[in-house]
């Protein structure tokens, strides 16, 4: 892999001779195969690239307007960053397309993350990619890798404004990077389909034709690898001529009454702890840049999990605490998060928030009830699940969380997605316990929250990966973005504390909107 990082630009990314002379190879062997098979075939190539290279720069310069791309990053984790751009091949709904009844057979919406896995499992089968075994140094994420998001209802994503990403929508990208540490890599993926076949609707590209023809294939290739070249993110602009108007979709109040209706619901018995959302929106003069929000996340939230999912209509970007599995193997680890104080720019004032938040009752005991869940989801499946014996607190930039880390010693290895499906929802975003909590939260919100507080990342073809909870995060539509947050409500909730608990939360982007 050649590339000129000289400056902010430099020459194009290119394949090496080995990498296009592999690349041709395959493609041909599985235009035969695809014949013979009657069903498509992946072709992947993956080559080393500089880890100077910023991979979310590189990817959002190359991008064209209305395509689809997934960024994610975790600063803090060894520079790790994985970003995809176009669509060799997708898998989920795209909203427009989910069947209504849906969520009333499947109330929590594990069939979404099963299915999604299921069809992940048949792209990769019989695919020709490079074997990464023998590149030991190779960081996690490098070869094809399924990347996107889930709404989080499995009936979520219906509004309009979230349409366009629907309950679940997962792509294997045509290339990726990925960097970790002082080691990066360029994967590029080609789908051959059978001559004259039409595409499945794993698939956006559902149309006849030579999209399984050998010099087709690899002139694309040339094409989209060439797109990529080195670039620097897009600046905020630091003083807009207009400034942003920022406005609740509801008042207030109407937060602080759902608190309360959720307080009465608890103190009835009916449920432990529920989590409501608020929905805030800033009106801007000009489009939002979503690269350089983006690019303010990443640099102001390096201990969190940086992402953008952008689809021709909207882009979700955000910086989310919360770890909701990682698999690596039989290996699985989550974070059990619950429980909020603001920060404090006096260290000793920060200090003694830390201290009230791991002192109080309240918190305390809905921390709890997270890391009970979660431990109750992993053992039906696991040989052993450890959890630590108190929570830490977890700083962040403007808030701080109580968290226990849990592992778990998987008897069989599940694949990250189904894992995803078993956790997904926590009580650190729904509620306990869930088959009554989570029919309560639509009607005490009266909102859609499309992606949410839903799963976020990538699994690669041994079925490892991580995803995220998507919190502290926008959707962004021309000049008006979207921002959510939401309080666990426990019986000792005061519907003012959350309310000023959940205005900190905002905080993590409405800098950068306004």
């Amino acid at each position: 892999m050649r590339t000129d990082l000289a400056g902010g630009g430099g020459a194009s990314l290119t394949l090496s001779a080995g990498g296009r002379e592999r690349l041709t190879e395959r493609v041909r062997r599985a235009s035969e195969l695809s014949r013979r098979r009657g069903r498509p075939v992946l072709v992947s190539v993956t080559e080393p690239v500089d880890p100077a290279l910023d991979a979310s720069a590189a990817v959002l310069a190359a991008r064209s307007p209305g395509e689809r791309c997934l960024c994610f990053e975790h600063p803090d984790r060894d520079r790790f960053a994985l970003a995809g751009l176009g669509e060799a091949a997708w898998v989920g709904g795209s909203g427009r397309e989910e069947s209504p009844g849906a969520a009333g057979r499947d109330p929590r919406g594990r069939t979404r993350f099963t299915e999604v896995s299921r069809e992940w499992r048949a792209i990769t089968d019989g695919a020709l990619v490079d074997d990464l075994g023998s590149d030991p140094s190779a960081p996690a994420g490098a070869g094809p890798v399924l990347i996107g998001g889930f709404a989080f209802a499995a009936d979520g994503g219906a509004t309009p404004e979230w349409s366009s990403l629907g309950s679940a929508r997962l792509a294997l990208p045509e290339v990726s990077l990925v960097r970790r540490g002082g080691e990066a890599r360029l994967t590029v993926n080609v789908v051959v389909r059978p001559k004259r076949q039409v595409a499945s609707g794993t698939t956006p590209k559902d149309e006849e034709g030579d999209e399984g023809g050998v010099e087709t294939a690899l002139e694309a290739v040339e094409r989209r690898v060439g797109s990529l070249r080195p670039a620097r993110m897009p600046l905020l602009d630091p003083d807009p001529a207009v400034a942003a108007q920022v406005g609740g979709a509801a008042p207030p109040e109407h937060f602080a009454s759902a608190v309360q209706r959720a307080v009465e619901r608890i103190e009835a018995g009916e449920i432990e702890k529920v989590v409501i959302a608020r929905e805030v929106r800033v009106h801007a003069a000009q489009p939002f840049d979503a690269a350089a929000v983006y690019d303010g996340l990443r640099s102001a939230f390096p201990a969190c999990f940086c992402y953008l999912a952008a689809s021709p209509e909207a882009t979700f970007v955000g910086a989310s605490p919360e770890l909701l599995v990682r698999r690596d193997g039989q290996r699985a680890q989550t974070v059990a998060l619950a429980g909020t104080r603001r920060r404090s720019a006096d260290p000793a004032v920060d200090r003694l928030l830390a201290e009230q938040l791991l002192q109080s009752p309240k918190d305390r005991a809905e921390q709890a009830i997270v890391a009970r869940r979660i431990e109750r989801a992993l053992r039906p499946v696991s040989v052993w699940v450890a959890t630590a014996d108190e929570p830490a607190v977890v700083k962040v930039q403007n808030v701080q969380h109580l968290a226990s880390p849990i592992r778990a010693q998987l008897a069989e290895p599940v694949p990250c997605l189904e894992l995803a499906g078993l956790l997904h929802p926590t009580p650190a975003v729904g509620g306990e316990p869930a088959e009554r909590a989570l029919p309560m939260i639509p009607a005490l919100e009266g909102l859609d929250r499309g992606w949410y507080a839903g799963p976020l990342g990538w699994t690669d073809p041994a079925e490892d990966g991580e995803l995220c909870v998507a919190l502290r995060c926008a959707l962004l539509r021309g000049n008006v973005a979207h921002l959510y947050a939401g309080e666990g409500i426990v019986r000792d909730s005061v519907a003012s504390e959350e309310l000023e608990a959940n205005e900190a939360k905002l905080q993590a982007l409405l800098p950068l909107l306004t």
